[in-house]
């Protein structure tokens, strides 16, 4: 993957019916889960496994990274 997590987080976050809500701030974009009714950011190079699995744990999902 070459050090972005970002497509395999987006894939992850969109099988467990998470959805893209809108543009964020600069190169973020705006989710919502469904299992914790939160919106969250989504960062388009997120070179950290740490940074992608605290995404996820902000969705209600189990670490995958």
């Amino acid at each position: 993957m070459g050090g972005n997590f970002t497509a395999e987080l987006k894939r992850l976050l969109a099988q467990a019916g998470c959805r893209f809500e809108r543009q964020g701030r600069g190169d973020h974009e705006i989710w919502f889960s469904p299992h914790t009714g939160v919106r969250f950011p989504v960062d388009q190079k997120i070179k950290s496994r740490h940074t992608a699995n605290a995404v996820l744990k902000q969705a209600g999902l189990p670490k995958h990274f």
